[in-house]
């Protein structure tokens, strides 16, 4: 590749880039196969003045409807979701990830009831399943919720990753997309060791490999999609993993840049990795996840922060109705 060529156009040779926002305008200006957003993302966007239309439309939409004001406000709230999704597949080629209520993480008949509602309101919207994925946290439920709807033709991206038993179990669900936390896991470890971790030995960077070789090696066909980046160095160490989802800032440093980006994952040396084959079921899966401090911590903190932009959400609109 040239040097000439700016390091996003180099990256998306080797990788799908997905964009990590809400903002309409970060998409167009970078142009990435897909999108996804998550609850923190979209309570940000409906603060900003360009989306208060799609915020009002999803109120006006829902205000009549039957039921509680709280329960309005969790129908509104899904509306507001699927107008976000709708616009955002105007401007994205591929697929958009819409998140289930991040309180639903451990009721696995809630979670795909939900899937179940989402996908069918974005029918209605005449939008097809295929560019759909449907955002689940990856604790035990969230798997097996993934398991059921998969079977029905959902795809689903489980997110909040922080482990090799995570990712297993979403694999053996038959999960189509998992979303591992670089940025996430590099936080943890360097508050726990006071280091700064650069290049291959970042810890965040470290998973996603781990979890990409073993994918790989065992022939699942659940793609691995890195998240949660906190710097350049930390995407250009993935360039060829399956997807990445990068956020507006961290896309316009690539942008700007001209440095070489090479392939660091590929699937035949994956296959070779010495990784051994993980047995799970639901007792090892919570015996190994309790044991991995960093896991727990980041899995536990990240749903009551998306259940926390998701109250903060909901606050907002039953003011409106």
């Amino acid at each position: 590749m040239t040097m000439s060529t700016n390091a996003l156009e180099q990256l998306k040779k080797l990788t799908t880039v997905v964009a990590d926002t809400g903002d309409f305008a970060s998409m167009k200006e970078y142009a990435p196969q897909d999108a996804t957003t998550n609850p923190t993302l979209i309570e940000k966007a409906t603060e900003m003045p360009a989306y208060q239309a799609l915020l009002e439309k999803a109120v006006a939409d829902g205000k009549g409807g039957s039921g509680s004001k709280e329960e309005r406000a969790k129908a509104i709230i899904d509306r507001l979701l699927i107008l976000f999704g709708c616009e955002i597949l105007k401007i994205v080629p591929g697929r958009v990830s819409t998140e289930v209520d991040a309180r639903l993480s451990f009721d696995v008949d809630a979670t795909v009831a939900k899937a179940r509602h989402l996908i069918g309101m974005y029918k209605a919207a005449g939008i097809d399943r295929e560019r759909i994925l449907i955002k689940i946290a990856a604790t035990w439920e969230g798997a097996q919720a993934a398991k059921i709807v998969q079977k029905e033709g959902i795809q689903c991206n489980l997110t909040l990753m922080f482990s090799l038993p995570q990712a297993v179990a979403c694999a053996e669900a038959g999960a189509r997309l998992i979303s591992p936390f670089v940025g996430r896991i590099y936080d943890w470890f360097k508050k726990s060791t006071g280091k700064e971790y650069v290049g291959a030995e970042d810890p965040g960077v470290k998973s996603v490999k781990q979890i990409y070789a073993y994918y790989k090696k065992f022939g699942y066909p659940t793609q691995v999609m890195g998240a949660s980046f906190r710097n350049m160095g930390q995407i250009l160490e993935l360039a060829g993993c399956d997807l990445l989802t990068i956020s507006p800032n961290l896309l316009g440093e690539l942008k700007a840049s001209t440095v070489a980006v090479s392939k660091k994952l590929d699937v035949e040396t994956a296959k070779k990795d010495p990784i051994s084959k993980l047995p799970l079921d639901e007792k090892s899966f919570r015996f190994l996840l309790n044991e991995d401090a960093m896991a727990t911590e980041k899995l536990a903190e990240g749903i009551r922060l998306f259940s926390a932009d998701i109250v903060k959400l909901e606050k907002k609109i039953l003011a409106k109705v």
